[in-house]
């Protein structure tokens, strides 16, 4: 394999050098990625997590120049792809550090040290907490910051929404789908946002206003059963709570915490912790540029994100060129490219069109497959667990279709007489000597998940994702039985990453097992732990359960497992 190539996602060979390693794959850095490759200068993009950043979390964006409505995750993923199309690469991996005193910068990752001759930083911005009383024990339990992942939970229900910017206004009426009612606490006298933006929110019949408000506390026993708030023209206190005594969503969007910790002390911050740049978009740090919400601007939005990674990337293209002049290095891109198999498929199989009568997964679909499939090593048994019900049929038909993709996978039907009714249906992995891989999915594996059920099957199979050698020493210690359960909602961007995580530690550690549930399809669960955001993860070993709610890797799960 060529020095040049991407192995399994992951730069090899000692002499590999980028142009460019641009930190974070939303839009300010997938823009700045595509006007690179486009370029000709080789590129790596390294990303966290998910491919898309925060916007992904936005179930429509209706203010993109060009495109009349898509959601987040489809606005983004087209950026990917145009990337992509241009040669520039893609790995997912966490970045520890940088060293950039030198021509040749290191960035060093969890899945090796990557060098290159200058670094972008576009990792953007995490959602803020508003500061009330009782925000973090409620969190899960009514107090939630994704309306696309949680508005569901609050149906007929009365729900309140912190802030008076852009996302608190666009995610209220997003929220008026599912509430009976939305109240929105504006701090100060007004939204900060566009006025379009606000007047929809002023003219939903469903939405109050209130301005001048700040949220105290909220209040309840297992979920959030009250709030209290204060106008803060007047000095007078509000209390709230549903005539049922049902619960209360509470929704916070205050704006963003700019994700800096990789250049504290390196490069030059402004109080708030955004990093400062010159006109051409470059920190103090010779050769470290940065773009999009990780500066300091005045507007963050996709349009202003693309906007600075175009911009950033045009600056950059002549510092690159000095640098090959001045270091006699010159970077080729390879002339072919393995993705990463850890890539989002295109669609998922609830919205696929058919291309082959009666399968859920179309010829575009089934492509894309073959890159994972190809690659795994040994047979996997898909055994069904089923009621005879609808669902039972609708997961039968997945799973023989998905199996009808490779030879590696089989599908088998089990009696489920002596199962847990309230478990079924469900499909458990099973290794082809019949010992079970530790994986299940109970429900049907749609929307976001079947991407991260597909990775399952190929971390159990084998060679499996890399991963970093701390976590791969975590998982092996593990030496009691760890029961790991994960509640998702199919709609749920930020469910996967947990998803992936516990079927990893399933499939390298026979003592663990990961079960996966669609929540809409077990109540029971749900209201066991009183779940009112997802994910929702389960952690047994044996001593109790412990519950914990939001997106995770795999090395925040290893420290719940301890």
């Amino acid at each position: 394999m060529s020095e040049n190539t991407v192995e399994n996602g992951a730069p090899s060979g000692a002499q590999n050098v980028y142009d460019a390693v641009v930190i974070g794959g939303g839009p300010a850095g997938l823009t700045a990625a595509l006007y690179l490759a486009r370029a000709r200068y080789r590129v790596l993009v390294v990303e966290r997590e998910h491919f898309g950043g925060q916007i992904t979390i936005t179930s429509e964006v209706v203010n993109y120049p060009g495109v009349l409505t898509a959601s987040g995750e489809q606005l983004t993923d087209t950026m990917r792809r145009q990337a992509e199309a241009f040669g520039a690469e893609m790995l997912l991996a966490t970045v520890e550090s940088l060293d950039l005193a030198a021509d040749v910068k290191v960035v060093h990752t969890s899945r090796g040290d990557i060098r290159c001759l200058g670094v972008l930083l576009a990792t953007g911005a995490s959602p803020r907490s508003a500061g009330f009383t009782g925000e973090k024990e409620f969190r899960g339990h009514g107090v939630a910051y994704c309306a696309t992942c949680d508005g569901e939970f609050f149906t007929g229900r009365e729900v309140f929404v912190v802030g008076g910017g852009f996302a608190a206004a666009e995610e209220a009426v997003f929220l008026t789908t599912y509430a009976s009612h939305v109240t929105i606490l504006v701090y100060t006298d007004d939204f900060t946002c566009a006025k379009a933006t606000a007047d929809a929110a002023y003219a939903n019949d469903k939405i109050t206003v209130q301005t001048n408000a700040q949220l105290l506390a909220v209040e309840g026993d297992s979920v959030v059963r009250g709030v209290r708030w204060l106008d803060r023209a007047t000095g007078e206190e509000h209390e709230f709570s549903s005539p049922d005594g049902g619960p209360v969503g509470v929704f916070v969007f205050v704006g963003y915490a700019p994700a800096t910790s990789l250049v504290k002390g390196v490069a030059e911050l402004d109080p708030q912790g955004y990093v400062i740049t010159d006109d051409r978009q470059m920190t103090s740090v010779e050769g470290l540029f940065a773009a999009g919400d990780v500066c300091q601007k005045r507007l963050r939005q996709v349009a202003t994100a693309v906007g600075e990674g175009a911009a950033t990337a045009t600056e950059m293209e002549r510092y690159l060129k000095a640098a090959r002049e001045r270091t006699g290095i010159v970077p080729q891109q390879p002339a072919s490219r393995t993705r990463d198999v850890a890539e989002k498929p295109a669609t998922t199989p609830a919205a696929a069109s058919t291309g082959t009568p009666g399968s859920p997964i179309d010829d575009a679909m089934a492509a894309q497959l073959q890159a994972v499939f190809s690659r795994m090593q040994s047979p996997l048994v898909l055994r069904l667990h089923l009621d005879g019900g609808d669902v039972s049929a609708e997961l039968r038909s997945y799973m023989e279709a998905l199996a009808a993709q490779t030879d590696l996978l089989s599908v088998d039907e089990t009696d489920a007489s002596a199962d847990d009714p309230a478990e079924l249906p469900f499909v458990e992995v099973v290794r082809a000597d019949g010992t079970p891989s530790g994986l299940a999915f109970h429900g049907v594996p749609g929307g976001h998940e079947f991407t991260s059920f597909v990775l399952g099957l190929y971390n159990a199979s084998g060679p499996g994702q890399p991963i970093a050698d701390a976590d791969r020493q975590g998982i092996a210690g593990i030496a009691r039985p760890v029961s790991l359960r994960v509640l998702v909602g199919l709609s749920c961007t930020m469910c996967p990453d947990v998803v992936v995580a516990c079927q990893r530690m399933a499939a390298d550690n026979p003592l663990v097992t990961a079960d996966v549930y669609d929540v809409n399809r077990f109540p029971t669960l749900r209201e066991r732990y009183d779940v009112m955001s997802v994910p929702c993860l389960v952690v047994d070993d044996g001593t109790g359960e412990s519950v914990s709610f939001g997106k995770k890797g795999l090395s925040e799960i290893l420290a719940l497992v301890g």
